[in-house]
């Protein structure tokens, strides 16, 4: 049995088969990121809070047609960002990758491209984009990127935002649990809670934390939390969302990657305070490649359980990587 611990680059792309690409403006303060599997994987999602902005969304219920996906979109640009799906599903489109109940002839496929957003048009970049937003383009450009490393903190979807009153950013952890399961969350964080506790550098996400990968900063003092923390900012409807992907290895259905996301979202809680409020949309999809075996309820509960763990590391590595940016 291989040593248990985080993966070798510690983010998604350490589950096989997962490929990342992101794309950013930074005169409009934004940007886009594409989760892409080699070949649809199972996908499912979960969202909470009080204003979420998806695409795709209904066919993540089992009961639907289709239960895999081509790619996940994350975007900034609030509903406007919605569009970066369309870059990347004709992207994918015209090389091939998509859903057909059957092969005719000149009928392309349906590329099958869940998205999520969160809100930076406050953030102070240039948004007089008239009838043509940027976010096909930046869809289109990110996942053409996909493969390189990941990037962390300013990058991609979490580009321009913001969490609390710090920098947001993208995050992402792995978890390999030594006996074939790999588990990676890769995070868009742009929360109105924060990240950490109130008069205290420390991660809410510390007791999480493996080798010291958000700066090793310590626990929470006691009684942190038992009321708004300071340094959260005023924010309107729709204006905070934490966003993210799961990708694990096992052979799960439709049903049981909702199980883990639902589970998943407890890592948003673990790491970010208060979460899940009128404010807020946060969005967990999960993306299952079946490269292993996960039968039973005790291996779906342990898959969720590490998955949540990955989820609260990756959104503090996001602001960690945040802050060590230049400004």
């Amino acid at each position: 049995m291989a040593m248990r611990g985080r993966g070798p680059k510690n983010d998604i792309t350490d589950v096989p088969g997962i490929k990342v690409g992101q794309a950013e403006n930074p005169v409009v303060r934004t940007g886009v990121t594409v989760i892409l599997p080699d070949s649809p994987a199972v996908v499912a999602g979960d969202i909470r809070g009080g204003g979420p902005g998806t695409r795709e969304s209904d066919l993540l219920d089992p009961s639907t047609l289709v239960d895999r996906a081509d790619a996940i979109v994350l975007a900034g640009g609030s509903s406007y960002g919605l569009g970066a799906a369309d870059g990347v599903a004709a992207f994918l489109g015209a090389r091939g990758r998509g859903f057909r109940l059957m092969e005719v002839p000149g009928v392309p496929p349906s590329p099958i491209v869940p998205a999520a957003i969160l809100y930076d048009l406050a953030n102070g970049g240039d948004k007089n984009w008239g009838e043509t937003p940027l976010y096909f383009d930046l869809g289109r450009k990110a996942v053409a990127a996909a493969g390189q490393p990941v990037k962390l903190g300013a990058a991609g979807a979490g580009f321009g935002a913001r969490a609390g009153a710090e920098a947001g950013g993208v995050g992402s952890a792995s978890f390999d649990a030594g006996d074939g399961l790999i588990i990676g969350a890769l995070m868009a964080v742009n929360s109105f809670g924060s990240v950490r506790a109130p008069n205290s550098n420390a991660f809410w996400a510390a007791p999480f934390e493996i080798e010291n990968e958000f700066g090793g900063l310590g626990a929470p003092p006691a009684g942190a939390a038992a009321d708004l923390p300071p340094d959260t900012k005023l924010a309107a409807p729709r204006a905070n969302t934490t966003i993210g992907v799961v990708a694990v290895n096992a052979a799960l259905t439709q049903a049981d990657a909702r199980r883990v996301a639902i589970m998943a979202q407890d890592g948003i809680a673990r790491a970010i305070r208060p979460v899940h409020g009128p404010t807020d949309g946060d969005v967990i999809f999960v993306l299952a490649t079946g490269e292993i075996e996960a039968a039973g309820p005790l291996a779906l509960t342990r898959i969720g359980s590490i998955a949540a763990d990955c989820v609260a590391r990756a959104i503090a590595r996001a602001v960690h990587e945040a802050a060590r940016r230049p400004g």
